[in-house]
C-alpha cells in the first residue's frame, strides 16, 4: 500500500459543522477538510488523531472497539450535546500503537472509555461523514514536552505504510481571550508566518529544530498561552520523518488566521 501522508488539521471552534449560521465562516475550512480523502493515494484502513483535547500523564491510547462521544465544550444549542460519529474503534491498531511506542521505550497507557471530542468528530465528520473508517484516538503527555511528541511521531511512522492515516488535530493559534478580537490578527498572522516556515523547510534536522523551540518564535506566548492545541503538530512532523511539508490552508474565522499543513 502507498505510504501515506500526515496531516495536522486547524479544527476551528466547538461543534461548528452542525450549526448552520457557524459554517458560514468556515465555508473554506468546510471545503478543504472535506477535499482532504480525495487527495490520498488510498482509502485508509484505519485513522490515528492525535488531538489537543485530550491530555495524559503518559502518551494513552483510546481501546474502546465502539467509542462514544466527548462533548468538551459549553454554551452551544442543545443539539450539539446529541451529536454522534459512530466510527468503530479498533483494539488491533490500539495495540499496534503501543507496540511501536514500546519500541522507542516510550511508555503508555490505554484507556477503554475515552471518546471522540470536537477535535475529532469536527475534521473526520466532515472528511469521512459515512463514520465507516475505525478511528483510535492517541493523547498528548503532560508537560507538554515538544520533543517528546517528536520522538513520538518518529515512533509511529511505520504505521503510514500500513495503511494507517495518521491526523494532528489543533489549531495553529489558541489563546481563548484573543478570539473575535482585532488586535489577533498580527499576532496570528506573525506565529503562523514561522510556524509555516519551520513546516516547509526543506532540511528535515532545521524544521524539527524550528518546531522544538517555537516558543521562542515572534508572538508564540500571544498565540498559545497553553501549547495543547499545538502539540499534535509535533506528533505528525515526527511522524513524517524526512518527506517535505507544505501549507495545506489556511482560513480567517473570529479574527485570527488558522493554517493546516499536511507531509509527504
Amino acid at each position: 500500500m502507498s505510504r501515506l501522508p500526515t496531516f495536522f488539521i486547524s479544527h476551528g471552534g466547538g461543534p461548528w459543522p452542525y450549526m448552520p449560521e457557524m459554517r458560514i465562516p468556515y465555508a473554506n475550512t468546510a471545503l478543504a477538510i472535506s477535499s482532504i480523502p480525495a487527495s490520498l493515494p488510498a482509502i485508509p484502513k484505519a485513522i490515528l488523531v492525535i488531538t489537543g483535547h485530550w491530555e495524559a500523564s503518559q502518551f494513552t491510547v483510546s481501546t474502546a472497539l465502539q467509542p462514544g462521544m466527548e462533548y468538551d465544550y459549553s454554551g452551544f444549542p442543545e443539539h450539539t450535546y446529541h451529536i454522534q460519529y459512530p466510527a468503530p474503534g479498533s483494539p488491533v491498531l490500539a495495540a499496534r500503537v503501543r507496540e511501536l511506542l514500546g519500541k522507542s521505550d516510550i511508555a503508555t497507557s490505554e484507556d477503554a472509555h475515552r471518546g471522540f471530542d470536537h477535535g475529532t468528530f469536527v475534521p473526520l465528520g466532515l472528511m469521512y461523514p459515512d463514520a465507516d473508517i475505525p478511528v483510535v484516538l492517541l493523547s498528548l503527555k503532560s508537560g507538554y514536552d515538544p520533543s517528546a511528541h517528536i520522538l513520538a511521531g518518529r515512533a509511529l511512522q511505520l504505521l503510514r505504510e500500513e495503511g494507517v492515516l495518521i491526523i494532528g488535530s489543533g489549531l495553529t493559534y489558541h489563546n481563548m481571550r484573543g478570539f473575535g478580537r482585532s488586535e489577533s490578527m498580527e499576532v496570528s498572522v506573525t506565529f503562523e508566518d514561522y510556524l509555516n516556515d519551520a513546516v516547509t523547510d526543506k532540511d528535515p534536522g532545521r524544521r524539527l529544530h524550528k518546531l522544538l523551540h517555537w516558543d521562542t518564535a515572534p508572538a508564540a506566548r500571544a498565540a498559545h498561552p497553553r501549547e495543547d492545541h499545538l502539540l499534535p503538530l509535533m506528533v505528525v512532523a515526527g511522524a513524517a520523518g524526512e518527506d517535505e511539508g507544505r501549507q495545506l490552508f489556511t482560513d480567517k474565522v473570529m479574527n485570527v488566521l488558522m493554517a493546516s499543513y499536511n507531509f509527504g
